[in-house]
């Protein structure tokens, strides 16, 4: 009798570790998917980087295009360093 009344205990055990950890899988999966989501509509609704205009404006106030290169090439070094 106490055979038995363990193992019912190890397999109630056992049926409720399985039942949380499927709940925390489907969780867990509905994270990722609403992550995946939202991430396509924050990059559709991201403004584009305008760098011809950029460009066009930095000559305008003074820059020659020396200068405008090193300054774009700091700027992706920095970008890359940092992983922006």
């Amino acid at each position: 009798m106490l055979m038995t009344d363990a193992t019912s205990q190890l397999l109630e055990a056992g049926s409720l570790m399985g039942l949380g950890m499927a709940f925390v899988f489907a969780f867990l999966s509905l994270v990722i998917l609403a992550v995946k989501i939202l991430s396509r509509f924050a990059a559709e609704a991201a403004p584009v980087p305008a760098t011809a205009a950029s460009a066009a404006i930095a000559t305008q106030q003074g820059l020659s295009s020396q200068q405008l290169a090193a300054i774009s090439a700091a700027i992706a070094q920095y970008k890359k360093n940092k992983k922006i």
